[in-house]
């Protein structure tokens, strides 16, 4: 009769340690414990800096976008109020591709990398982010964000003399920026998740795992929510009973959602195709080609502004803040408004994803709300689940990172009563996404 094994030492059968072997071993190795506590360390500094990073950004986009326009004399910016503010963003940013180093980060059709700048670089990233932001690109913040804690941390460690191996690099690297991202979510866990997906651990096996225990856990959760309205009968779980009203989950918003999301797919991946095509021709001629992007997308919202009689900034901002309002008051937006800022926003997400500096997570939550809400008409389907199917489905597609757009989405209603749908919607964007073809790869910036 064999023995069972115990704590520690190697499986029988084999001279391999266990993983919680491996683990244990790492956790009482001194190198790593000082690592862990430098990082620790480094979140103050960090975040303090990302703060006044997205301050400064609040400040000057309200100031160029609000203040100006009354210093001028005008109740509000009006139909050509882009266009000078654009030609800043796209002259600026062209100007710090061809001569600084690092070509003012990663360029945002590549999506997001959390491989931090050399402290030679932090500079033009952070004057191409404070260029672009402010000035109307239709882009986040959070790319930069990572660029900026990940660069900060590595400057940290050089400043402390502290020994540079490649583990200790990436490790502070991810921690840095982890501390920078969470910044602007306002939530430790999203920007802990979003980097684990960004970073890549575990590869395509960790995908290959993770999305049918994604996909399951939320059809679990349809069954269960079902049985129990069935059956009055309850099973017990951790959710907190909140007095505010949610909505409730039916079959046609289970099964709008699964539409939703293959439309969303197909409409916005040849959308971010065409944006590393932008890419591509802007690398050839950064400077004059950036400028001439800049003003495209500066055409866009002129055009929306002049079709609509709404304010340009709906179309050339990130949309953080109209997503706010057009949360709060969906019907404000009739079906005309919301076909144009999807066509006008998408054209000019698309040329700033090509050429300028940022994020991609903001317009796409605001491109899927919109979607959503224009399709929350159709028979038996809420605007609630609407919304929360459009965001999840346009944020998977685009950041291609299920579990980070599922967590993201969650975050913003406030509550988990969507979240099988936002689930379902999330993985089923995703796997339509990658199996459509990817089309050319984005250039990089020069180190």
């Amino acid at each position: 009769m064999t023995e069972p094994r115990t704590g520690s030492g190697p499986p029988a059968g084999g001279t391999q340690p266990r993983e919680a072997d491996l683990l244990r071993h790492m956790l009482r190795s001194p190198g790593y414990l000082k690592v862990l506590g430098f990082c620790a360390l480094i979140g103050i500094p960090v975040s303090l800096a990302a703060f006044w990073f997205l301050v400064l950004l609040h400040e000057l986009e309200h100031a160029l976008w609000a203040d100006l326009p009354h210093a001028v004399g005008l109740d509000a910016p009006p139909w050509w109020w882009p266009f000078p503010l654009l030609l800043v963003a796209g002259t600026v940013v062209g100007l710090v591709v061809t001569h600084l180093p690092g070509a003012g980060g990663h360029v945002p059709a590549a999506g997001l990398n959390t491989a931090g700048p050399s402290s030679a670089a932090l500079p033009g990233v952070i004057l191409a982010a404070v260029a672009c932001l402010p000035f109307g690109a239709v882009l986040g913040p959070e790319a930069p964000l990572i660029a900026l804690g990940g660069g900060l941390a590595l400057v940290f460690r050089n400043l402390a003399r502290a020994p540079a191996t490649p583990r200790s690099v990436a490790l502070l690297g991810a921690a840095g920026a982890a501390a920078a991202i969470s910044a602007i979510f306002g939530n430790p866990l999203i920007a802990a998740v979003l980097l684990i997906e960004v970073a890549g651990v575990g590869g395509p096996q960790l995908f290959a795992v993770m999305l049918p225990s994604l996909l399951s856990s939320g059809v679990g959760a349809l069954v269960f929510t079902g049985l129990g309205r069935w059956t009055g009968l309850e099973t017990g779980d951790l959710s907190l009973k909140l007095s505010a009203p949610v909505p409730r989950l039916d079959v046609p918003d289970v099964l709008w959602a699964l539409v939703i999301a293959v439309a969303l797919a197909a409409v916005l991946h040849p959308l971010l195709a065409g944006a590393r095509r932008i890419a591509v021709y802007v690398a050839a001629r950064p400077l004059v080609r950036t400028v001439l992007c800049a003003l495209g997308a500066a055409a866009c919202a002129a055009l929306y502004a002049l079709i609509t009689g709404r304010s340009p900034v709906n179309v050339a901002s990130s949309g953080q803040s109209t997503l706010a309002e057009l949360a709060a008051d969906p019907h404000a937006w009739g079906i005309g408004a919301l076909l144009a800022v999807l066509l006008f926003k998408g054209a000019a997400y698309t040329l700033c994803l090509g050429s300028l500096r940022g994020g991609p997570v903001f317009p796409a939550l605001f491109l899927g709300a919109a979607a959503g809400i224009l399709l929350s008409p159709l028979p038996g389907l809420g605007v609630v689940p609407a919304m929360a199917a459009g965001m999840a489905a346009a944020s998977a597609t685009t950041l291609r990172l299920p579990v980070s757009s599922v967590v993201l989405v969650v975050l913003l209603l406030g509550g988990s009563a969507m979240m099988p749908v936002v689930i379902l919607a999330a993985v089923v964007a995703f796997v339509v996404t990658e199996l459509l073809p990817l089309g050319p790869a984005a250039p990089g910036p020069s180190t």
